[in-house]
């Protein structure tokens, strides 16, 4: 299964590992990928054969998508290469075929050689304008591969994403998964689901009270990323435009993301979780509103009372007044 060259096997209770391997290849690699190469160097001679991809699953403790991911990205550096697969070679459970499970290795070694695959990145390159890098196309084979997006609507991601200046492939991944959520297959399906991100900016700006105009390039800044990136729906967008109107009368883009925002981090789906953050507060200002309550006051200690008090003989008085 492999093409790893051992210098010095000296016993059967050691495995060696090339100082070649460590200077050049260890350093780059990601450390889940190193624990599959050591796995693979320590299990290479085993008598009953080469180890399955999900049994070095179960030993690693990670996914079999996380093995293949390793065996390929060694196999690029020209230290893992797989044979035709045999009774012995690494294999998968009977069921995973039937059960729509990740091609095997001998399945994804093929798909990776496909000439459509070499297209992708070629057309990918030219929409970027660069060499891809080994993460930008370990991304796309994640797209091709775990979100079983087809070659052409992988290309239109890019073609969309870049038309609308966006060439990072950390924005492009948000896209791919946003469309994956809403269970985009097709070219055709992410064309529409276009014409509807061009409906709702027009919604939002009839939200605001704006007509006859196009939105402007920041403010699609803006609604892209409340539909692909905040993922919601038109109607709670729209609530939040309602909402921004409501409190300073008049369209502002960034207070209505500070709202969608705000909704975003409190983890909100739908209209039914605004209602309960509304029930949350109007409670919490309702408490602050209660007076506190005063201790009473002692009337014997008043300000008035700290004077000493006077008598008077009011018969004395009222002879003096007499006499006079």
């Amino acid at each position: 299964m492999t093409k790893l060259t051992l210098t010095n096997y000296a016993q059967t209770s050691t495995t060696v590992l090339e100082n070649e391997f460590i200077d050049h290849h260890m350093v780059q690699a990601n450390g889940e990928y190193v624990k599959v190469y050591l796995l693979l160097l320590r299990h290479l001679h085993r008598p009953e054969g080469m180890l399955s991809v999900s049994e070095m699953a179960d030993m690693l403790e990670c996914t079999e998508k996380d093995v293949r991911r390793a065996l390929r990205y060694w196999k690029k550096q020209d230290l893992v290469d797989y044979t035709e697969q045999t009774e012995e070679a690494p294999r998968l459970p009977k069921d995973a075929d039937e059960a729509g499970a990740p091609p095997n290795i001998q399945q994804y070694r093929s798909r990776e050689g496909r000439k459509e695959f070499k297209e992708l990145l070629f057309v990918a390159e030219q929409y970027l304008g660069k060499t891809l890098s080994s993460t930008e196309i370990d991304t796309i084979t994640y797209f091709y591969d775990m979100l079983h997006m087809s070659a052409e609507l992988i290309e239109y991601l890019i073609e969309y994403c870049v038309e609308n200046g966006h060439k990072s492939m950390h924005y492009i991944k948000k896209v791919a998964l946003s469309w994956n959520e809403r269970n985009i297959r097709s070219v055709s399906e992410a064309k529409a689901n276009t014409i509807l991100y061009n409906k709702n900016c027009y919604s939002v700006l009839n939200a605001y009270g704006i007509k006859g105009r196009a939105p402007a390039a920041s403010e699609i800044a803006y609604i892209r990323r409340w539909n692909e990136e905040y993922c919601f729906s038109l109607d709670i967008i729209l609530e939040a435009c309602n909402r921004t109107m409501n409190t300073i009368h008049q369209p502002n883009f960034e207070y209505t993301d500070t709202i969608l925002k705000n909704w975003f981090e409190k983890k909100v789906h739908k209209r039914e979780d605004i209602e309960l953050l509304d029930m949350d507060f109007r409670k919490e200002k309702e408490s602050k509103k209660k007076p506190a309550v005063k201790p009473a006051v002692n009337a014997k200690s008043n300000k008035f009372n700290n004077f000493t008090g006077r008598s008077y003989d009011m018969d004395s008085l009222e002879r003096r007044l007499v006499q006079q």
